[in-house]
């Protein structure tokens, strides 16, 4: 069994991103992020995502609305920041407050800023294979992962458990498409699927995405198989200072023995999807050029 090491292959990313921020003359790449409220793990997500921005270079704006702000204000700023021709990439963190439409959100985001990768326009080009569109940084980052740690997807019978639009479908559309490192056999499961761990035992490369904690389990899973698990759960633990611990969708102790290769949580992978947003970053400042 092999480690698939995020924080490593991250942290190389972001250095070849470094590299190649300062090469640019004038004006650095801008990230304008959107946080609304004061939900822990946005604020946490959104420094970490500021304090990337600065190592490498790229220049981040934070923009925090109140918490009651209303739809239409809120497509106001958005609107703003899509005539801003100093931004290149917006990113509206998620959750946003209930009285508010994250899917309609997501679409008021100029698709050539969409570094997140959820406007309508960026999912229909992953599934027609342009590249000119942005693919989120969840599903872009398992790919990364998986081409960085030597797995070809060829040929593979790919599962991926969980249909949202953050991971589960774009990363079954990525695993598709025909080119190096893809052309897999994808299945999709989910809560509605019968007899699911007939299906999971059938994976050469299986995504957990379904955001139970420690649902995939050792019988759910083929000897072998490449697991890649996308879940980041806080599971209560008195033993712990937080009184809670980080587990994914797998069930680390039983699953891993059984893998080729497999993403602990956390470090699996959490750290390249910061990467991939700054990666996706630095690609729309260029295709602005």
């Amino acid at each position: 069994m092999e480690l698939i090491d995020g924080n490593q292959i991250a942290a190389t990313l972001i250095a070849e991103l470094k590299a190649d921020i300062a090469t640019i003359a004038g004006r650095k790449p801008c990230l304008a992020l959107v946080r609304v409220g004061e939900d822990p793990a946005s604020v946490s997500y959104v420094r970490k995502k500021e304090k990337t921005a600065e190592e490498i270079g790229v220049t981040s704006r934070i923009i925090l609305p109140p918490i009651d702000i209303s739809q239409e204000e809120l497509f106001k700023l958005i609107d703003s920041l899509n005539a801003d021709a100093g931004v290149d990439g917006i990113l509206v963190q998620s959750p946003l407050p209930k009285h508010i439409d994250e899917v309609a959100v997501f679409r008021r985001v100029a698709p050539e800023k969409d570094v997140d990768g959820f406007n309508t326009i960026n999912l229909g080009k992953v599934a027609q294979e342009d590249d000119t569109g942005f693919v989120a940084c969840t599903p872009a980052g398992i790919m990364e992962l998986l081409a960085r740690s030597g797995v070809d997807l060829k040929g593979k019978h790919v599962v991926v458990l969980g249909r949202s639009l953050i991971v589960g479908k774009p990363i079954a559309l990525l695993a598709l498409q025909k080119r190096a490192g893809a052309n897999g056999t994808v299945t999709i499961c989910h809560s509605g699927t019968a007899n699911l761990p007939a299906l999971t035992r059938q994976a050469d490369v299986l995504v957990a995405a379904i955001g139970r904690p420690e649902f995939v389990t050792a019988d759910m899973v083929k000897p072998g198989a490449v697991v890649i698990d996308v879940g980041i759960n806080r599971v209560p633990d008195a033993t712990k200072k937080t009184g809670y611990r980080l587990t994914g969708d797998v069930h680390f102790p039983s699953v891993a023995p059984l893998t080729s290769k497999i993403t602990p949580v956390p470090g699996g992978v959490g750290p390249m999807t910061v990467a991939m947003l700054m990666k996706n970053t630095v690609k729309a400042y260029r295709l602005r050029r």
